[in-house]
């Protein structure tokens, strides 16, 4: 072929090509549609996830119906368990803070050198801030050194300083130096113009001088016991004390409530230590038990309880209802 031969036309007719589909060929069946998947095989909505998204909505109903009893006289609790690490800290400051959203009016005083009830509450409590140690040492009245807590209306603390860690020492020489918590306090209670519901002490892990003065101030222990098997080992020591200081120095002092925290109902010690305490304390243990839970270790990094930090939370709930069985047992006779 030569460079000037030209390449053949083709026709409009032949560049349009038309698909013919014989007359007798069988017509093409509908895609069918997808039936539709029989009640019976259907994915069960039965799982632990939604069977515990339906509990903690029941539970969050059940309490926002409950309108709770107050006293009719003040109820002085010390919050106390020898073994460090059981929820004593913890659990004070969230019963408080459940009480309080509820309506009642709440003293948490923090005589735990480490201080951390204060800080839970929200309160200030550097080396300078007035503090239970000026109350305990220096007959200083609690009206001068008492905060209100920002959590909740009616949420009240006494802070602990690092200065307190040297009270045990200066108690030794004092005269009444069992007395000195219970006096100041008895004074504040009388002379206050607003009624207080409830006053929980929280103590330091030991059952040293400070411990003792907790003891004669309150007319309740609250032993808040940590689902494992070292927590049941220091549970007689203590009863013990309580014994000592009721036959000694305060006749009114009982053992009223026992709370269980750091529960994992996945575990079988957990369970047992849970049966046993429940065996040999059937009166004092209350029914609810405080799970483990990421959002009550969180809320004091925040300066809150989880109370106020997440109340919607499995931990929240839980302690928000052992509140309201305090309530509504009453007071001991």
């Amino acid at each position: 072929m030569t460079a000037d031969s030209s390449i053949p036309e083709v026709s409009a007719a032949e560049e349009r090509t038309t698909l013919q589909i014989p007359s007798d060929a069988t017509p093409l069946e509908p895609v069918a549609m997808a039936k539709a998947v029989p009640e019976a095989e259907r994915p069960s909505e039965d799982t632990p996830l939604a069977r515990e998204i339906a509990d903690l909505t029941r539970r969050r109903s059940a309490l926002a119906a409950e309108q709770l009893p107050l006293p009719p006289a003040t109820r002085i609790f010390t919050v106390a368990n020898q073994k460090g690490g059981v929820g004593k800290t913890t659990s004070t400051v969230n019963l408080a803070a459940a009480l309080a959203r509820a309506g009642a009016r709440v003293l948490v005083i923090d005589l735990d050198p480490q201080g951390n009830a204060s800080t839970a509450l929200g309160v200030e409590h550097r080396s300078e801030t007035p503090s239970v140690y000026d109350v305990v040492i220096n007959d200083e009245p609690i009206s001068g050194v008492i905060q209100a807590s920002p959590d909740f209306e009616g949420l009240y603390c006494v802070p602990a300083t690092i200065h307190l860690a040297g009270a045990e020492i200066e108690l030794v020489s004092m005269v009444a130096r069992e007395q000195r918590l219970r006096t100041s306090l008895l004074r504040f209670l009388e002379e206050s113009p607003d009624t207080f519901h409830y006053v929980f002490i929280d103590c330091p892990p030991s059952l040293g001088l400070l411990t003792i003065n907790a003891f004669v101030a309150a007319s309740e222990v609250l032993i808040p016991i940590q689902c494992e098997y070292y927590a049941l080992e220091g549970l007689s020591q203590l009863l013990n004390n309580i014994a000592l200081i009721e036959r000694h120095l305060n006749p009114a002092l009982m053992v009223s409530t026992i709370l269980l925290t750091m529960y994992d109902s996945r575990t079988n010690l957990a369970n047992q230590v849970a049966q046993d305490v429940r065996d040999h304390f059937p009166e004092q243990v209350l029914k609810t038990p405080i799970p483990r839970s990421v959002r009550i270790s969180e809320a004091p990094s925040y300066g809150q309880t989880v109370i106020s930090y997440d109340t919607n939370s499995a931990g929240s709930l839980s302690y928000r209802e052992a509140a309201a069985e305090i309530a509504r047992r009453g007071a001991p006779n």
